[in-house]
């Protein structure tokens, strides 16, 4: 379930009132944050707001990092909910993740957040772990610890390295990160399409209105679709189809675009 997420949506958890409005919107999970969309003073309320009955698609809780003084709180928290994963940020340790998973039962699946130079390094090791299922992209936190721009070729080896480490461990393609320009959807539909072609599988949203163009850019254009079909449609072994060789790998790639439509019109 986790895995197939293309479009989740945050939603700050001291703000009920919009959770509704989140669950109506064409987001494929709801991400209710503890962390870093709720100050301080309002941690305790946050937590107390949690649900997971204004909504039928998977609830994601975002828990205050490791070291903090609300961690083991928002622990105690999930132990009364059904949420579909746990988004651990600032993910670094491996210990901290098996900790929390033995916590929770293991039976909560984890979404390691990927902010640091530290986790990044530890990147394969993370998405190796039991009860991981899924690395994202903490872009923006990232590049506050490392002091790089926020931008596409600086953080392309970043992006990479996700995909690498969630394809040996035989996990899902991670999700990118945030745009955080609200104002201009052609820049999410832009972003998504760069973490497509990377890979990825689905991007993290802040904005109802963002949804649309997640979902739009990781949707197969009709160009694409046509020709998934013409290939699968040129049998088997080696052959030309508008002067390009059309082989398995190729014929693997046109299977895993029409896997991607809805069932009855693929």
């Amino acid at each position: 379930m986790v895995g197939s997420l293309q479009a989740p949506l945050f939603v700050p958890a001291d703000r009920p009132e919009r959770f509704a409005k989140a669950a109506a919107s064409d987001a494929d999970a709801i991400i209710l944050d503890l962390e870093d969309a709720v100050p301080a003073t309002e941690k305790d309320s946050a937590r107390a707001n949690l649900v997971t009955d204004f909504t039928d698609n998977p609830v994601i809780v975002r828990i205050n990092a490791v070291g903090t003084a609300f961690h083991d709180a928002d622990i105690e928290a999930l132990k009364r909910l059904g949420v579909a994963a746990v988004m651990v940020p600032k993910a670094e340790a491996t210990a901290d993740i098996a900790l929390l998973w033995s916590a929770l039962d293991g039976e909560v699946p984890v979404i390691a957040l990927i902010e640091s130079a530290i986790g990044l390094a530890n990147a394969r090791t993370l998405a190796s772990l039991e009860g991981v299922v899924r690395l994202a992209f903490g872009s923006i936190d990232y590049c506050a610890d490392l002091g790089c721009a926020h931008e596409r070729e600086v953080l392309l080896p970043v992006r990479t390295e996700l995909v690498l480490a969630s394809k040996l461990a035989g996990i899902a393609a991670p999700i990118d990160g945030v745009t955080a320009n609200l104002s201009d959807p052609d820049q999410t539909f832009s972003d998504t399409v760069h973490a497509k072609d990377l890979g990825m599988t689905g991007k993290l949203c802040i904005h109802p209105k963002q949804v649309a163009e997640v979902r739009r850019a990781f949707a197969p254009s009709e160009t694409e679709v046509e020709w998934a079909r013409r290939v699968l449609a040129s049998g088997d072994g080696a052959v030309s189809i508008d002067g390009a060789m059309v082989d398995e790998p190729v014929r693997m790639r046109a299977r895993a675009i029409l896997a991607t439509l809805p069932e009855k019109t693929a």
